[in-house]
């Protein structure tokens, strides 16, 4: 594929994503956000997959930073989640002192 053809899918990737996220209401973003770990997960693959196919800087620079923000999405979406799981447990009641 040409750098066009590839730049051109990219914002149009990035034009669909805005919109879908846009629509999704606020109740439902965390759980949403907690459930795209695995396609974060698949970044982080296709990272390393660059990374050990990679014969030119270019390519190790690109497959590393696709590997790192991979790691950082993964990692900050299991954060959020427990972040929000933590909101449903119950608080220990306090004892009273007779």
């Amino acid at each position: 594929m040409t750098l066009i053809a590839v730049v051109t899918i990219f914002i149009l990737a990035v034009f669909v994503g805005l919109e879908v996220i846009a629509k999704v209401p606020q109740t439902l973003h965390t759980p949403l956000m907690s459930a795209t770990n695995a396609i974060h997960g698949v970044i982080l693959v296709g990272g390393v997959i660059v990374l050990a196919t990679a014969s030119e800087p270019v390519g190790y620079t690109v497959g590393f930073l696709a590997a790192l923000f991979g790691v950082l999405n993964v990692v900050g979406g299991f954060v959020v989640t427990d972040r929000m799981l933590e909101m449903f447990k119950r608080k220990p009641k306090k004892e009273e002192s007779k």
